[in-house]
C-alpha cells in the first residue's frame, strides 16, 4: 500500500479512542465564545463547551478552516514524502472549509506541478455533520488497514456519503432559537406546548421531518422515523450530546427493535451542539434502497 494520510475535521466528532485506533487525523475547528477563541476537539472538551454554553447568553459560532490552514497541511504533507491525502470534510452547504481545501489543492498543483504525480490529493465533501461523514471515516481508515485498493476505498466513501441520512431529536428549542434555524415566534409556542423537533439531515440539507409531544415520546417518534427509512441489516450510530440517559434508551430502544447494537456512539461537538443544543440525540443510519 502506498503512504497515505487520512484527515478529518473535528466537527466529524470522532470518538478519541476510534482517532487512535485507526490512525486518523483531525483538523480542529475554530469556535468563540463571546471575547473568547477555542480550537474545538483540541482545547476544550465537549462537556466543558456544554457548560460554557450554558453560561452565555449570546451565540457561539463555529468558523471555517482557512485557505492557509489548507495550504500549510498540503506542503507539509508533500515535503514528508505522503503520496495520498485523503480528507473528508464537513458539508459544502454549511461550511467554507471543503470549498477552502479545493482551491488551496487547485493553487498547490499551479506551484508545484511536479507533485502532480506524486502526491494525490482526494477530497470528500461529507454532506452532513458529526456521524453523518464520522463513521465513513472510521470505515474507511478501517478498510485502508486492511489493504483495500485505494479506488475502492474512494468508491466506499462516496457510496456511504451518498447514502448516509440522520435523524435527531432536540429537548429544547432555545439553541435552534438563538441561531435563527427557527423564528423566535415558533420557539415561544413549541416551548409552551412542550413540542420537540425532529429534523432530518440528508444529501446536505437540514429540515423538520416530524415532531414529538414531550420529552416521553421524542425517542419513541425518532425510532418510528428510523425504522421507516433504515437499510435493513446494516451498521447504525447513535448519536447525543450531554444527556447520557437519553443516549443509553435509545441505544436500548434501537438494539430492541432491530436486534443488534450500535457500530459506534458519537457525542456532538460544536459545529452541532450549538444549532441543536447539548441536549439532543439521534441515530446515522443508511437511507433505504429504493424499489
Amino acid at each position: 500500500m502506498d503512504c497515505y494520510k487520512l484527515y478529518v475535521d473535528a466537527a466529524a466528532d470522532i470518538p478519541q479512542e476510534l482517532v487512535k485506533r485507526y490512525r486518523i487525523n483531525v483538523l480542529p475547528i475554530p469556535v468563540a465564545i463571546g471575547d473568547r477563541s477555542y480550537q474545538s476537539g483540541v482545547e476544550l472538551t465537549n462537556d466543558e463547551f456544554y457548560s460554557l454554553m450554558d453560561e452565555y447568553d449570546g451565540i457561539p459560532v463555529t468558523s471555517q478552516i482557512t485557505p492557509f490552514e489548507f495550504e500549510e497541511l498540503y506542503e507539509r504533507e508533500w515535503k514528508a514524502g505522503c503520496k495520498n491525502l485523503i480528507l473528508i470534510l464537513i458539508n459544502s452547504k454549511g461550511s467554507a472549509t471543503y470549498g477552502n481545501a479545493t482551491t488551496v489543492r487547485k493553487a498547490f498543483y499551479e506551484q508545484h506541478p511536479e507533485a502532480r504525480d506524486q502526491f494525490t490529493i482526494t477530497l470528500f465533501d461529507g454532506a452532513s455533520y458529526t456521524a453523518g461523514y464520522g463513521y465513513v471515516a472510521i470505515l474507511a481508515a478501517q478498510k485502508l488497514e486492511m489493504g483495500m485498493e485505494l479506488s475502492e476505498v474512494y468508491k466506499l466513501i462516496q457510496e456511504q456519503l451518498d447514502s448516509q441520512c440522520i435523524y435527531f431529536g432536540m429537548y429544547t428549542l432555545k439553541y435552534a432559537g438563538k441561531s435563527g434555524r427557527i423564528p423566535s415566534a415558533a420557539v415561544f409556542v413549541g416551548e409552551a406546548l412542550g413540542i420537540k423537533p425532529i429534523m432530518k439531515l440528508y444529501d446536505h440539507q437540514i429540515i423538520t421531518a416530524g415532531k414529538a409531544r414531550g420529552d416521553k415520546k421524542l425517542i419513541k417518534e425518532l425510532l418510528k422515523m428510523t425504522l421507516s427509512d433504515m437499510e435493513p441489516k446494516t451498521p447504525y450510530c447513535v448519536i447525543y450530546g450531554s444527556d447520557l440517559a437519553a443516549r443509553d434508551e435509545l441505544t436500548e430502544e434501537m438494539t430492541k427493535k432491530i436486534g443488534y447494537p450500535p457500530v459506534y456512539q458519537f457525542q456532538i461537538g460544536a459545529a452541532v451542539a450549538i444549532n441543536a443544543g447539548p441536549k439532543m440525540v439521534g441515530v446515522r443510519f443508511e437511507m433505504r434502497h429504493k424499489k
